[in-house]
């Protein structure tokens, strides 16, 4: 009897996939506090098989986004005033380390980050909300570990996942996402520069806008 080995690369890539779809749907408030995501059904409307989707919801689960329900599938967690406002404080602390960090290097070879920035600006152009999430995880991540500093990006990019970006498709939301286009090409050139100081002021202020959109948001929610 002959055995195929599974396609383990084909796994990894799909369960990144659907990583990235759920994780946006919740980060955007499209799925909210509450609703479930079961495997089977999850499988379906993604047209893949379910390994890559348990992987990927047992992932969102040790991050915090799901709550694993026995034999029910996964719930959506919610978050506190408190929770956010604690994410938000050790947020802007290591983030603006690690551009200070960054400028005080000197960024060099800013094509691939400018790249990432036009694919914000498209998402932005196009009012593409899942794509927006996805693209401005891509460049911060990109940008950060400029730094030099692997566990300094893996515990930011891992408080970024756990942010819930409430309010992000409304009229507010959608300004704040034009006004931080203009935001990345200026945090480039301000790494590029080696301003330590105005890069400090401006990350402070990339992510402190948000902290306000969403704090209102939740509020009401």
């Amino acid at each position: 009897m002959s055995y195929s080995a599974p396609n383990i690369p084909l796994i990894a890539n799909l369960r990144d996939m659907v990583v990235q779809r759920v994780r946006s749907e919740i980060l955007s408030g499209r799925s909210a506090p509450g609703a479930v995501y079961t495997v089977p059904s999850l499988a379906n409307d993604l047209g893949v098989s379910t390994t890559p989707v348990r992987e990927a919801l047992l992932e969102l689960s040790r991050a915090g986004l799901v709550s694993p329900m026995r034999n029910r599938g996964f719930r959506v967690a919610g978050m506190s005033v408190d929770d956010l406002n604690n994410l938000f404080a050790v947020r802007e602390v290591l983030e603006r380390f690690a551009m200070v960090t960054l400028a005080t290097r000197r960024l060099t070879d800013t094509a691939d980050l400018r790249a990432l920035a036009d694919q914000i600006a498209d998402a932005v152009r196009r009012e593409d909300v899942r794509g927006y999430v996805q693209a401005d995880r891509a460049f911060h991540q990109a940008l950060v570990s400029r730094a030099g500093n692997p566990l300094l990006t893996e515990m930011i990019i891992n408080l970024r996942d756990g942010m819930r970006l409430y309010g992000i498709e409304s009229a507010a939301g959608r300004q704040r996402q034009v006004d931080s286009v203009v935001e990345h090409y200026r945090l480039i050139d301000l790494a590029a520069t080696g301003d330590t100081e105005g890069i400090a002021a401006l990350m402070s202020r990339h992510i402190m806008d948000w902290k306000q959109l969403f704090s209102a948001a939740l509020a009401v929610a």
